[in-house]
């Protein structure tokens, strides 16, 4: 017997084309309608007609062999042999998180060939495996928050059972894997939901268009959409994380607002499988609410999303590493900047906002509130990849001040996140690609990006073509640049320092209350003290003379040379860094 049930409420009829027939389904009390039929196979492709209309892939579908615009094939994911029944997870404390892109991670852009480089993540002391969005979407690459079929995975990369593989075998070398969702919009290319119900209302208004219709009538069946989308990538593709996009997007009116549902569903799925599932909320607010857990009954909590990205600690550390400070820099210019990041995770914390021209954030408790809630990073898909020509860090300042930024982030009581090369200084940029079939979409995109960068000054000329075949080319990691210099000396780097956060427990302790950054912006010299170690980082050209006080210098970028006439003191050249400790 095979079943076809669809939620689309308000239509006169709904068909399923499957196997060269319309079968008409049945509509019942709940807006579902249904079918079940002993005249199809089980694994015919099919696809969905309303009210006459054309053919519609499953909104719920797990397979798009021919992509969103084509008929659904039915999958079962409980179908894989799973050989992970001993993992045990990871939660986020003392995680160490690296985030990649699919389509570019490898020469190849497949689950599977990504398989090929765990070894590498895991001598290099990833703990976590952040994957950008692999939710179907039309065209082959694609950065993948313009996905259109939420519970279908991208067939280029390999599908669902690619997926499965892949997160398989990352539990079998002792990685989490947590993935990058999009519940705030769809891409506009073969996006379909509107069609079945009311997914989408103006009543909000997001970057994207309506919002998602999370509190506007019949929205109970559309959180559904979303809770059960979900629990399939923690059951099903048995994930350990997911990082939800810009959660400040998600309107969203009612009492138990959805973040909060979500937090509760994990949870509850948590104890379920027994290990640890994580929530990751990128929020724009500033908001420390995210991440407080939830209240019972009368008591005041938060949304108990277990992390946060913090993006003020990439700003101060960006500007001061390159000196940038247009934009939402801006702010970031001010001395107190680095210290109060690092020390309190938000700059903006009820202070004035001159890029938003307001008051913006609220205070962050650190005596209570500890630094691992909040994913820290020198680099990210957005901060690259936004830029007019995607350059990484490595492309735009001297290898030694790069150095001074790891040694922060990865000494900070936050958790790091890596941007996938940053490890090694990659030569080749990450850059905004994608490969719509809709050339008035196409059009529109190069026009639009060319104006937003003209505006900053560029000329448009000079803004890579999205849809090039060389754009997508040049974002690709080359791996064989790993043994030549200076990407060898900067893998061996970030490497030592993520061996010495993990068996260095000062450097590792989440506690907020114990972190102090001094920071001398005439001298570009950064001091994060953490418990008896301490990170030296000269941004400057130095040298720095740094007083040992009975301890050592366990790793630094260059070696240091004795301060004649002290005692005690070592001369740091500049720009590098060094981490300090106790005999």
């Amino acid at each position: 017997m095979t079943s076809f049930s669809l939620w689309a409420p308000g239509k006169q009829t709904v068909e399923v084309l499957v196997d060269g027939r319309r079968l008409p389904l049945s509509e019942g009390e709940d807006m579902w309608w249904h079918l079940e039929t002993d005249e199809v196979p089980a694994d015919a492709p099919y696809a969905f007609s309303l009210d006459g209309g054309g053919p519609r892939p499953d909104p719920r579908g797990r397979r798009l062999e021919q992509g969103p615009h084509g008929p659904t094939t039915p999958y079962d994911p409980t179908a894989f042999a799973w050989t992970d029944q001993d993992w045990a997870g990871h939660g986020l404390e003392g995680s160490v998180i690296y985030e990649l892109h699919i389509g570019t991670f490898t020469p190849e852009g497949t689950f599977d060939a990504a398989i090929g480089r765990f070894d590498h993540l895991v001598d290099l002391g990833i703990t976590t495996v952040q994957v950008m969005p692999v939710a179907s979407f039309p065209g082959i690459h694609n950065w993948g928050y313009d996905g259109v079929a939420l519970f279908a995975v991208h067939e280029p990369y390999g599908g669902p059972a690619g997926f499965q593989r892949f997160v398989n075998a990352a539990h079998a070398r002792g990685l989490a894997v947590a993935l990058d969702v999009v519940y705030n919009h769809l891409g506009p290319d073969g996006n379909y939901l509107a069609e079945f119900g009311p997914y989408f209302t103006s009543a909000h208004q997001t970057p994207w268009g309506p919002a998602v219709n999370l509190d506007g009538p019949l929205s109970d069946e559309v959180r559904r959409y979303l809770l059960d989308n979900v629990t399939m990538w923690l059951r099903d593709f048995h994930v350990d994380a997911l990082r939800l996009d810009a959660v400040h997007a998600l309107a969203d009116d009612r009492a138990l607002p959805i973040l909060e549902e979500m937090s509760r569903l994990v949870d509850e799925l948590s104890a379920e499988v027994g290990r640890p599932l994580v929530l990751i909320a990128e929020d724009d607010r500033n908001d420390v609410r995210t991440t407080m857990p939830r209240g019972e009954g009368a008591v005041a909590g938060g949304l108990g999303i277990h992390g946060q990205w913090a993006d003020d600690i990439h700003h101060a550390l960006h500007v001061a590493l390159t000196g940038e400070t247009d934009g939402y820099y801006g702010d970031f210019a001010s001395p107190g900047a680095l210290p109060k990041v690092f020390e309190g995770a938000f700059f903006h914390d009820g202070v004035h906002s001159t890029f938003r021209r307001r008051s913006h954030g609220r205070p962050v408790d650190r005596a209570t509130v500890p630094g691992s809630r909040f994913v820290a990073s020198l680099q990210t898909h957005d901060q690259v990849g936004n830029r007019m020509a995607g350059d990484r860090l490595s492309q735009t300042v001297a290898p030694g001040r790069l150095a001074a930024g790891a040694a922060l982030l990865l000494a900070s009581p936050f958790t790091p996140m890596l941007f996938m090369g940053e490890e090694w200084a990659a030569s080749t940029p990450w850059q905004f690609f994608t490969d719509h079939q809709d050339e008035v979409l196409v059009e529109a995109i190069r026009l639009g990006r060319a104006a937003e960068f003209a505006s900053h000054g560029w000329g448009s000329q000079a803004v890579p073509d999205p849809q090039s075949a060389g754009t997508l080319d040049a974002s690709r990691l080359r791996w064989e640049e790993l043994a030549d210099e200076p990407h060898a000396r900067m893998l061996a780097w970030y490497r030592t320092l993520l061996a010495l956060r993990r068996t260095r427990p000062d450097l590792a302790d989440p506690c907020l209350a114990l972190v102090r950054l001094d920071w001398d912006p005439d001298e570009q010299v950064a001091v994060l003290h953490r418990g008896e170690h301490r990170a030296v980082a000269v941004l400057g050209d130095g040298p720095h003379v740094v007083r040992l006080r009975g301890g050592v210098v366990l790793a630094s970028w260059d070696e240091p040379e004795a301060a004649d006439g002290l005692d005690d003191a070592v001369l740091l050249p500049g720009p590098g860094a060094a981490v300090i400790g106790p005999r």
